[in-house]
């Protein structure tokens, strides 16, 4: 992802998480830390024929990562395409050494974690009214990363969409 994809990502942000989106200003200081020998971002974007079709983005700290948002366009759902992201993700923890890889998800989204359980993570505790406004609970999950890197398993396939750092 590229500050040129920004507003794309935003469409996409807005239409998938309205109560709780992103703003302009969280993207900018995400990317501000994706560049150079002291990156501690990874995100990147899927387009399908030109189209923004889904974003993804992880934050490492030490041998700790957090996968920060995996977003997919509901014409997209099904398609392989959350987990071809999860997997560039899980690649990049693996690039930053991390060994833990963390992450918060609306107990509500059953189809997300029935994703992240098939790459191997497992509910680990709640946050309670984590996704505000609306109060909404977090599932909290993590994933220790094999010694060789592997760790990420399911189905990535989604032809003719191309993920873009």
């Amino acid at each position: 992802m590229r500050w040129w994809d920004i507003d794309r990502v935003l469409t996409l942000e807005k239409d998938l998480f309205p109560e709780d989106a992103w703003s302009r200003g969280m993207f900018w200081s995400e990317l501000a830390h994706a560049r150079g020998s002291e990156a501690t971002r990874r995100y990147v974007v899927a387009e399908n024929d030109g189209r923004l079709v889904g974003y993804a983005g992880l934050a490492s700290s030490g041998d700790l990562a957090d996968i920060q948002t995996i977003a997919v366009a509901r014409d997209h759902w099904g398609t392989g395409l959350g987990g071809r992201l999860l997997t560039e993700l899980l690649h990049a923890a693996t690039a930053f050494e991390c060994a833990q890889v963390m992450l918060e998800c609306r107990v509500d989204n059953v189809r997300a974690q029935k994703l992240y359980e098939r790459f191997g993570f497992a509910a680990i505790g709640f946050r309670r009214g984590y996704y505000q406004p609306g109060n909404v609970d977090a599932l909290v999950m993590r994933l220790t990363t094999a010694p060789d890197g592997a760790g990420a398993a399911g189905d990535t396939s989604a032809q003719g969409t191309e993920i873009n750092g």
